[in-house]
């Protein structure tokens, strides 16, 4: 087809009976009314219309395109928070580019800090470290940022997190509530956010209810894999024998079900597992996983609205969201079947899943 002859906007906008604003509007994934988008989409596809997308970019000084930085792009949990972004960003016409940090701290602050050269519209990063540097490079930069991670009070970039002490005392209440006292623990690296604030939250738990946290119980993994955890999972069992383990993330958790299998020990019947991400991998694993869920699709979502927010009004004054999480009980804490979990007070969401 020659240039003379290629299908323009004004075509689409005649086609699909509207003006050649609200066409424009649909074809930018702008504002308009669910039927006025479905008229403008048709048009185009029956016509073979393509937008110039270059002149386009050009003339808006925009990419379309988003990108989501996380420490492991393998993690379920980020998955499935990608999963919410792209539910809102692909619906509003942008791409989503994913960029694994592997959890280190300078490619986080390259990153923000190549935001300047304008190659996405918009960031998303979920850092596990909150260092100086990463605080200093947000507060520096123009673009728009939506960080899914707890910063400090005044930082003035937007922000949503899941309250992760919350839900490890969702937890830990449980297990304490099904009976179970000699509690430990394999978390993560204890220096990262997470890490930190779940292992904060195990000690003041089991403190609040007037039990004493032994150090041995304690063990820390490397880092957030099911190599890493199953290592510490033997470290730990190795000097104590508990009757519960709560665990840093799902993949963990599955390491921990692992190494008392080796050891003769059966999950629920002589240790309960307990995990955090609420993770496909939780549900379908044998026995299946009683786990706390950080709403990583909310999560996503949330954050991807703030962005979308940003780029549309720059001057927005920072805002920061906290998400509440649920436990979701299952086999590997032996849930009871009515429904109900004994000991929790009727304003603590929690759901019970009868697994397999």
């Amino acid at each position: 087809m020659t240039s003379a002859t290629r299908p323009t906007l004004v075509t689409v906008a005649r086609v699909a009976g509207v003006s050649v604003a609200s066409a424009s509007r649909a074809l930018n994934g702008r504002s308009v009314t669910p039927d006025v988008r479905r008229r403008v989409l048709a048009a185009a596809e029956q016509l073979g219309y393509m937008p110039d997308a270059a002149a386009r970019s050009l003339r808006e000084r925009r990419t379309r395109q988003l990108a989501f930085a996380v420490a492991d792009i393998g993690n379920p949990f980020y998955v499935t928070m990608m999963g919410g972004i792209e539910s809102l960003t692909r619906a509003e016409g942008y791409r989503l580019l994913v960029h694994s940090t592997g959890g280190d701290p300078a490619d986080e602050v390259s990153l923000v800090e190549s935001m300047s050269r304008r190659y996405v519209d918009g960031l998303i990063i979920s850092p596990i470290r909150v260092t100086d540097g990463l605080l200093r490079a947000l507060a520096r930069s123009a673009s728009p940022i939506v960080v899914a991670s707890n910063l400090p009070e005044g930082s003035l970039v937007d922000s949503v997190y899941t309250d992760n002490a919350s839900g490890v005392e969702l937890a830990v209440k449980h297990l304490l509530a099904s009976g179970r006292r000699r509690l430990a623990m394999v978390n993560g690296p204890p220096e990262t956010m997470p890490g930190a604030a779940r292992g904060r939250a195990f000690q003041e738990t089991l403190a609040a209810a007037g039990m004493a946290v032994d150090p041995a119980s304690v063990e820390c993994a490397a880092d957030f894999t099911h190599t890493a955890g199953r290592a510490a999972a033997r470290r730990l069992l190795s000097r104590s024998q508990p009757d519960a383990v709560m665990c840093a993330n799902d993949l963990i958790a599955v390491a921990v079900i692992r190494a008392l299998a080796e050891i003769g020990r059966r999950v629920p019947d002589d240790v309960a597992v307990a995990g955090i991400d609420d993770t496909e991998l939780a549900e379908f694993h044998l026995p299946s996983i009683t786990s706390v869920s950080l709403e990583s699709a909310a999560l996503g979502k949330a954050a991807a609205r703030m962005l979308l927010d940003r780029i549309t009004d720059p001057d927005l004054p920072p805002r920061r969201k906290v998400i509440a999480p649920h436990l979701v009980v299952r086999e590997s804490t032996r849930p009871e079947r009515s429904g109900t979990v004994p000991g929790h007070s009727p304003g603590m969401r929690v759901e019970v899943d009868g697994g397999s």
